[in-house]
């Protein structure tokens, strides 16, 4: 086997709801909408109106600080919408699908009849070069930087994130040629679960495998970087998601984009959790309709329960999310004596209630704070579930007090928000640890340039 990396720090959650291993249809949706939001770094500048056609392909919007950097439209129809708020900001642009999908057509490639120019252009082109991500920073790749790597995680190891192998069924093909696009700009990194089968992960060809064993955040592509090739001052990594690199695939294989991804359907108030297939920026209404609890106020989820997007009922499908988690909001939950009194029932990291000698028990949380806000207490509670080298409350204290040095010096430039999702799960003094990360990441991203 490839290098083995084994992790003890982390924690995996376990709640009720994991997604069973079928897939159910769901119908069509009325609306699609991309958000520019999604793409954290760009700033949008749309290209069509309302009441415009565009087919599967159209640019909808590009990126200001680089134009060769454009967002397409996921479907063909006609677009219905900008829909801005304070200051103009760019909300989403909203398309109506035609009945019957029009695609443009960019033409089979053979990648390895290609340079690394050729490989690049078409990705700008296609607008798929918005799903590669870049660290430092953790914003949109600048097509102008030269990285070192690029990384790749073949696995998901979030709270109910469902089964990467299930997801990669008949897509097979599409991952390896999308890995041998990666190849082609940069060194690529593939890294997969020690408990991970599928002859397309293991047998993947013009990556560099590597396999990790351990709780979340073992999936996290930042925990990986910093454990195979960390990045120092001055180096640039790029990372790709395993559901973009088949979005890479299909184009270079058929010519044509195809935005589908099979989307685990998540939560305690999910009656039947299991799979689906959906196109990035569906409005999900049509999900959720007689699939969810009724009579109970509900936290609706674009994304795992740790780092996804609250949307409305009426939502859509962020454009790197592939799952959609439904659990309770709890503002009308009412305990007596609060946390005073011996619960069998709700998790607790430093087993706090008897619940933990039950073994695997799975809970079904909801959206509360659960405790007021308070000043940050040094416990090294972090490190517990951070398997990085470095120094976690030290780090967020140096990004709130906006000392860049000593943020260079612990480590900022390996970090991501998503590394800190756990922290503030555990967190004693309720800090938005998530939030406190990207603005500390934009503010040096705004210094440096």
């Amino acid at each position: 086997m490839a290098n083995v990396i084994r992790l003890r720090n982390g924690l995996d959650i376990s709640l009720k709801g994991k997604a069973e291993e079928v897939l159910f249809t769901v119908e069509n949706p009325e609306l699609y909408a991309l958000v520019p939001d999604d793409f954290h770094g760009v700033t949008p500048k749309v290209i069509v109106k309302p009441e415009e056609g565009v087919k599967v392909g159209t640019p909808l919007f590009y990126d200001k600080k680089n134009p060769e950097v454009k967002f397409v439209s996921p479907v063909s129809g006609v677009v219905t919408a900008v829909e801005r708020g304070a200051r103009r900001k760019v909300l989403n642009v909203t398309v109506r699908p035609s009945k019957e999908q029009e695609f443009i057509d960019f033409g089979k490639k053979d990648v390895d009849k290609l340079s690394k120019e050729e490989v690049k252009s078409i990705m700008l082109e296609t607008g798929l070069f918005g799903f590669v991500k870049e660290r430092p920073y953790d914003v949109v790749a600048n097509p102008n930087n030269t990285p070192k790597a690029i990384f790749v995680s073949g696995f998901d190891s979030n709270p109910l994130a469902g089964s990467f192998e299930f997801k990669l069924k008949g897509d097979e093909k599409n991952f390896q040629t999308g890995l041998n696009v990666l190849a082609k700009l940069a060194k690529t990194y593939l890294t997969l679960h020690v408990n991970q089968s599928a002859p397309a992960l293991k047998e993947a060809r013009n990556v560099v495998l590597n396999y990790v064993d351990g709780p979340h955040p073992a999936g996290n592509v930042g925990v990986q970087i910093n454990h195979i090739d960390p990045i120092n001052k001055g180096e640039i990594v790029w990372t790709v998601k395993a559901e973009a690199v088949i979005f890479i695939g299909r184009l270079f294989n058929t010519g044509k984009l195809d935005f589908t991804r099979t989307v685990a359907f998540v939560g305690s108030e999910v009656d039947k959790p299991s799979y689906c297939k959906l196109i990035l920026g569906a409005q999900l209404t049509k999900l959720f309709k007689g699939r969810v609890t009724k009579d109970k106020n509900l936290r609706y989820i674009s994304g795992s329960v740790l780092t996804g997007t609250q949307i409305s009922k009426d939502g859509f499908l962020g454009a790197t999310d592939s799952i959609v988690s439904v659990i309770p909001e709890g503002d009308d939950a009412h305990e007596l004596f609060g946390w005073i009194l011996p619960r069998t029932d709700q998790f607790s990291v430093n087993r706090s209630y008897f619940s933990w000698l039950q073994g695997n028990k799975e809970y079904a949380l909801d959206a509360r704070l659960k405790g007021g806000k308070r000043h940050m207490i040094f416990s090294n509670e972090y490190d517990k579930v951070l398997p990085m080298n470095i120094f976690p409350e030290f780090l967020i204290k140096a990004i709130l007090a906006g000392d860049i040095d000593r943020m260079e010096e612990l480590g900022v430039y390996e970090i991501a928000p998503e590394d800190f999702a756990l922290c503030e799960f555990v967190c004693s003094s309720k800090v938005e640890l998530q939030k406190i990360v990207r603005n500390g990441l934009d503010m040096l991203r705004a210094e440096m340039s």
